[in-house]
C-alpha cells in the first residue's frame, strides 16, 4: 500500500498543468475566511466551471468546477509557544463536485479534494505537518442568490495523507463569499 502513495502524489502534481489547460477562463472569484485551533486563514480564489451535468433528476444535477486559490495562514502558537506567531502562504488547486439546481440558484452542497503547497512547514499548537505538499479536502453547503452572489460554509482539512510523520492535520471552518461573472 505504501508504494501507492508516491504514485498518487506524482499523479496529482502531473495533473496540475492539465487542470489549467482544461480551465481556459475563470468565471467566478471568491474571498474566504477560516478559523481553526489557534490558526486563522484568509484566502482568495478563482473558479472555472466545468459546464458539465451528471445525474440530472428533479431539477437538480451534479456539476463541478476548478478552484485555484492563494491563502495566508496565521498561527498564534508557533511551536506550541503561546504568543509566538507563524505566517504561511498556501497555493492550491482543487477539483470540486457540486450538487445544485438546474438554474444554479438556491441551495447547493459540494465536496472537493485537491493539492496545496505551503511556503513553510506548519508547526502550531501541537499540530505539525512534515511536508510542504498537502492534500486539501472540504465538504460544504451554500446558497446562490439571484444577483450572482454566493455564500457558503465548509469544513476544510489539510493533511499530507500519511506520506511522512508527523501529520496531525489542520482543520478549518471556512466562510466564503463568491461572485459569478
Amino acid at each position: 500500500m505504501k508504494f501507492l502513495k508516491p504514485v498518487v502524489a506524482l499523479g496529482a502534481l502531473l495533473a496540475l498543468p492539465v487542470a489549467f489547460a482544461a480551465a481556459p477562463s475563470f468565471d467566478s472569484a471568491a474571498v474566504e475566511v477560516g478559523s481553526g485551533a489557534k490558526v486563522q486563514m484568509v484566502r482568495i480564489s478563482a473558479q472555472s466551471n466545468w459546464d458539465r451535468k451528471w445525474f440530472v433528476s428533479n431539477n437538480y444535477h451534479l456539476s463541478g468546477y476548478w478552484d485555484a486559490n492563494l491563502a495566508q495562514w496565521r498561527g498564534s502558537q508557533y511551536q506550541n509557544r503561546s504568543g509566538e506567531h507563524q505566517n504561511i502562504t498556501v497555493i492550491g488547486l482543487t477539483p470540486v463536485f457540486r450538487y445544485e439546481r438546474a438554474d444554479k440558484l438556491g441551495w447547493f452542497g459540494e465536496a472537493g479534494i485537491g493539492v496545496s503547497l505551503f511556503s513553510h512547514l506548519y508547526d502550531n499548537d501541537d499540530n505539525r505537518l512534515s511536508t510542504a505538499f498537502q492534500f486539501a479536502d472540504h465538504i460544504g453547503a451554500g446558497y446562490v442568490l439571484p444577483n450572482k452572489w454566493e455564500l457558503s460554509a465548509r469544513i476544510q482539512h489539510y493533511s499530507n495523507g500519511g506520506f511522512k510523520k508527523p501529520n496531525s492535520g489542520v482543520n478549518f471552518l471556512v466562510l466564503k463569499a463568491a461572485y459569478r461573472f
